[in-house]
């Protein structure tokens, strides 16, 4: 593919990317989804034979515009779908959502990606800009699951990094963050669960 059919390609999964997002957020915020964990479930299990792909929608919406703190709706995936569907659609969403910022941050250069997070944050991670080892920080970052991955997508952005490469590390340096992540936080609430039942 060529350098302009990349660029059309790019722009045009980020213009609907943003268009669903903010269809969803208007509707999640309507409808009380956002506010709890709760309310989140109730409305999948609602949504019936759709709840796979509104929880997909969801966990897109949830990186691109942080409203609700990601852990906990990958955890509510594992809760609600098992720990293999709970895990894939969390991988699908999430990296959806990431790939949306990448573009973001891209088109909009570093004036969005500043307003878009704060400046304890900007300024903790902005050195990694002048790094040459940038994109092995990147993907380190993305392979553990403690890194703010989300701002990390947008920073990655303002590089000279190439959708595919980003798409690549996303892809391969998430599924470890997010078994440990939500299996964990799940496999916690679990045994707490028993612990109080007891």
């Amino acid at each position: 593919m060529s350098i302009r059919g990349s660029k059309v390609v790019s722009t045009t999964i980020t213009v609907i990317g943003i268009i669903v997002s903010l269809v969803l957020v208007l509707i999640g915020l309507r409808m009380g989804v956002f506010t709890s964990p709760e309310t989140l479930q109730m409305f999948l299990r609602g949504a019936g034979i759709w709840a796979p792909l509104a929880f997909v929608g969801i966990q897109v919406v949830q990186v691109v515009f942080p409203i609700i703190p990601g852990g906990l709706t990958c955890v509510a995936g594992v809760l609600l779908f098992g720990p293999l569907w709970g895990f894939l659609l969390n991988y699908i969403g999430i990296c959806v959502g990431s790939c949306i910022n990448f573009s973001l941050a891209k088109q909009h250069g570093r004036p969005f990606v500043e307003r878009s997070v704060s400046e304890k944050m900007w300024g903790r991670y902005i050195k990694w800009l002048d790094s040459p080892r940038f994109d092995l920080y990147f993907a380190l970052a993305i392979f553990f699951p403690v890194a703010p991955d989300d701002f990390l997508c947008l920073l990655a952005g303002l590089t000279p990094m190439k959708f595919g490469k980003f798409l690549l590390i996303i892809l391969f340096g998430k599924p470890l963050a997010l078994l440990a992540y939500s299996w964990g936080l799940a496999a916690g609430l679990n045994w707490l669960a028993r612990c109080l039942a007891r």
